[in-house]
């Protein structure tokens, strides 16, 4: 089982430090100080956002005893839309171990690591880009952890839907087993593991040359599969988290178009009193001709 040791007293102190060491290497003359500098703002920041989400866990606006009939109320409500069953869905893969298994690993560990290694790509290719993509994910991040102080019982906590928590089936839940890493378990909606994934799907997508890109696709596609099949998170959970990140990116592009507005307004402004002159000095020039020109004809 993958050890999360970072705890978020130790990630708010890591953050904390690369802050104080970008600080001094600001202040260096030498591009590759300077660089490293910019990297180790970025660090701190995905740090410190990780402090967050585990210390928001501990918190919460309602008690947890409502919880459960929170989680009783999504799972009825996706009966009523006639959504697929995620208790049919888990007993498909029940049967072998192996890929339950695989599936409990890559809900523990796998959706932060892949996220900071699409923020390294971003940082080190794509670097014009990469305050935008650092800005939707916390955006993101924070919206979720907001909602999240509503507690949601997940669907392996409902004793009436069958399902098995598989992680602790097999001797791999990281909640309350693992040293350091108390991850809230009633913050089931929306599925951060969900909106994380498929912002990396879509900034490789945006940003990537290959040919293949189009297959980081499946990657959101694949979380869905494991956070069900583990009894994580509902069908809604995804979808709530795919709708906030969509109003997530809606919110960043209209900013930048206000933005964008008020920058061109500005040069308008700016360039409008010294071209003026040179407009009046034309007509001036040309009311002056057309009487010559009458005169000669």
């Amino acid at each position: 089982m993958v050890n999360l040791e970072l705890s978020w007293q130790q990630a708010a102190v890591s953050a904390a430090c690369l802050i104080t060491a970008a600080a001094a290497a600001a202040r260096s003359r030498r591009a590759r100080l300077v660089y490293a500098a910019g990297f180790a703002r970025e660090a701190a920041l995905v740090l410190g956002l990780f402090a967050l989400w585990q210390m928001a866990g501990s918190f919460v606006l309602m008690g947890p005893d409502g919880a459960e009939e929170r989680g009783q109320w999504i799972w009825d409500a996706e009966r009523v839309v006639h959504m697929p069953s995620e208790t049919v869905i888990q007993r498909a893969f029940l049967p072998h171990p192996l890929l339950v298994q695989a599936l409990n690993l890559y809900y523990a560990g796998l959706h932060f690591a892949v996220v900071i290694a699409c923020l390294i790509w971003v940082f080190v290719r794509h670097r014009r880009q990469y305050p935008r993509v650092r800005t939707a994910l916390v955006l993101f991040t924070v919206g979720a952890l907001l909602i999240q102080f509503v507690p949601v019982a997940p669907p392996r906590m409902l004793p009436a839907d069958g399902m098995a928590d598989t992680a602790v089936v097999y001797g791999q839940s990281v909640y309350g087993s693992v040293a350091g890493f108390n991850a809230d378990q009633l913050s089931a909606m929306p599925s951060v593991h969900i909106g994380w994934a498929l912002l990396v799907a879509l900034v490789l997508v945006e940003l990537s040359r290959s040919r293949w890109r189009w297959l980081a696709l499946a990657y959101p596609a694949l979380t869905m599969l494991a956070v069900v099949v583990t009894a994580n998170h509902y069908w809604l959970d995804g979808l709530a988290a795919a709708l906030l990140l969509g109003l997530t990116l809606a919110v960043q592009r209209a900013a930048r178009a206000l933005r964008l507005g008020a920058r061109v307004r500005g040069a308008a402004r700016r360039a409008g009193p010294a071209r003026r002159p040179a407009m009046g000095w034309r007509v001036l020039a040309m009311d002056k001709r057309w009487p010559d020109r009458e005169e000669a004809g």
